[in-house]
């Protein structure tokens, strides 16, 4: 059964047309990943589905009487004072109504024995509706999602307080609680560490409803999609299996369509040599027989419908590192602790990183890993121990949240800033990360977090730099990206010491993993794809 259908969907926003004559089909239990890069259309669709926008044009339906939950890319912001059990609570609404009109009735059933019978008729109603809506059994899924996502520490927290991150997981943890038909889920892997990710994985994979996600994490698209969607040019490509399935089917496709290109071509370049060949006889031997064959032929070339040349190359970052040498050992930590709020994340590590290293920290959230870049970079954090830097190094650093300031700049006043060019020379420089145009004098503080990176990259790379931090690089850009910047992370000639949770980036990039656990530092082992 069709469970969402989108039919020649037009959305513009302004004068720039997001969705172009965009269709999908998506059947009742299916996980559909939507795929592409930013600004493609992606959270748009899950707007039009859950009925937050409409289309300019063309239709968007659901199978009727669905109920459809949506966690959003960014978390909204509650009432003040309200906590994160509270905010978890908020999908038991209704149950909890009803739990507070059965006591209720219990009450007046002890003292009103003329009316017991209305009493005990409107008390199994409301027992009848309790079941249906899974009130006994809603303790069980709150600590079942509660534990999941790893929150019994948030709970008397108070929600607007939080991280952003922390905003993400609660809101996450909500959808998936109101256990919705549809569950619409925005980037909801970003801010999840690996052994919350493996949970979540399962739980999606026996979820009972439809779910449509976007996400840039290939593993998890891997793990949990059974039908992927791609976007491109305003258009949906749909296939019936995970990302990787995808991605072969569409080179095979791209193969094919290059071979109907060639045949064609080939056909084309023979009709044309027919036409000059009839036309040099028919003037040769003065025979209008070989001048209608010519243009008979010319018609037949006016009338094909000639298939266009598929772009088989993705256009590419100028993401060539630079970096000079340094000395064998790069960083060594010796004894090295770490506190933050009066509390020890890391007693007694010891960490060397040689020349070349590619080293990825890994480990959960909250046990001192960005505080670790912290203390490499010289920022005023608690340890304790020693932390030798090679004097020949020279830092890149990308932060998990980039700022640029003042948040005013536009985007080539602030990338100027930092690097000494011309305003001309900037240009054709921004160009190459997709700040082409007009988007060159967008404030940096509009920008989504994607272009952020893009604009960072676009800075560092002007600076030679032979040793690289990196706080979760992959955060909010597109795969596209996530591919160029691996590519690029492989030909880089220094080290690097990044923090990630993305399984993917890790398994290609690292030599090294190192695990933040238990309050160590432990060597752990590169699995190759």
């Amino acid at each position: 059964m069709i469970e969402i259908g989108m039919n020649q969907v037009v959305k513009n926003y302004g004068f720039s047309k997001v969705l172009d004559g965009a269709s999908l089909e998506i059947m009742t239990g299916e996980r559909a990943a939507l795929v592409g890069r930013n600004g493609t259309g992606k959270s748009t669709i899950l707007r039009l589905i859950c009925g937050e926008e409409t289309p300019d044009r063309g239709e968007v339906t659901l199978r009727r009487g669905t109920v459809v939950g949506m966690l959003p890319q960014i978390p909204p912001l509650r009432d003040p004072g309200k906590t994160v059990e509270q905010v978890l609570l908020e999908p038991f609404a209704q149950v909890l109504a009803l739990e507070q009109s059965l006591r209720e009735l219990e009450a007046e059933m002890t003292v009103s024995e003329a009316s017991l019978d209305a009493v005990m008729e409107r008390y199994t109603r409301a027992q009848e509706a309790y079941t249906a809506l899974g009130g006994y059994e809603m303790e069980e899924r709150r600590s079942k999602v509660i534990g999941g996502f790893r929150l019994t520490d948030l709970l008397d927290r108070k929600y607007n307080v939080l991280s952003g991150g922390q905003k993400t997981v609660v809101n996450l943890a909500a959808a998936v609680l109101r256990q919705p038909d549809i569950l619409l889920l925005d980037e909801p892997t970003n801010h999840l560490d690996m052994e919350t990710l493996e949970w979540f994985e399962s739980f999606l994979n026996k979820y009972r409803g439809t779910v449509v996600l976007v996400s840039h994490d290939r593993w998890f698209l891997d793990r949990v999609a059974t039908r992927t969607i791609l976007l491109e040019g305003g258009k949906c490509t749909s296939f019936p299996g995970n990302y990787s399935f995808a991605q072969k089917e569409q080179e095979r496709l791209m193969l094919l369509e290059f071979e109907q290109y060639k045949n064609q071509q080939r056909k084309i370049d023979a009709m044309k040599a027919a036409i000059k060949r009839f036309r040099d006889w028919g003037s040769r031997g003065d025979n209008p027989k070989f001048f209608r064959k010519a243009a008979q032929l010319e018609k037949q070339l006016e009338k094909m419908e000639v298939i266009d040349r598929p772009q088989s190359e993705k256009k590419k970052l100028d993401l060539a590192f630079g970096g000079g040498r340094t000395g064998e050992e790069v960083l060594k930590l010796t004894d090295f602790s770490l506190g933050f709020s009066g509390s020890s994340l890391l007693e007694g590590g010891e960490l060397l990183v040689r020349e070349k290293d590619r080293v990825c920290l890994i480990g959960g959230n909250g046990t001192g890993k960005t505080t670790l870049i912290r203390a490499v970079l010289g920022e005023r954090v608690e340890y304790g121990g020693k932390i030798v830097r090679n004097p020949s190094t020279k830092i890149g650093y990308i932060p998990q949240e980039i700022r640029f300031s003042p948040e005013t700049d536009t985007v080539l006043e602030a990338f100027r800033r930092e690097v000494t060019v011309t305003e001309g020379q900037a240009r054709n420089i921004l160009a190459k990360y997709y700040f082409t145009g007009d988007s060159v004098f967008q404030n940096t503080g509009m920008l989504s977090g994607g272009e952020k990176v893009l604009l960072k990259l676009a800075v560092l790379i002007r600076r030679e730099v032979n040793f690289l931090l990196l706080d979760e690089p992959t955060n909010h850009i597109d795969i596209e990206t996530r591919e160029l910047l691996e590519d690029a992370l492989l030909d880089f000639r220094g080290t690097l010491l990044c923090v990630s949770h993305d399984r993917y980036f890790i398994e290609k990039i690292a030599t090294r993993v190192i695990r933040l656990e238990d309050r160590k530092l432990r060597e752990g082992t590169v699995v190759r794809l």
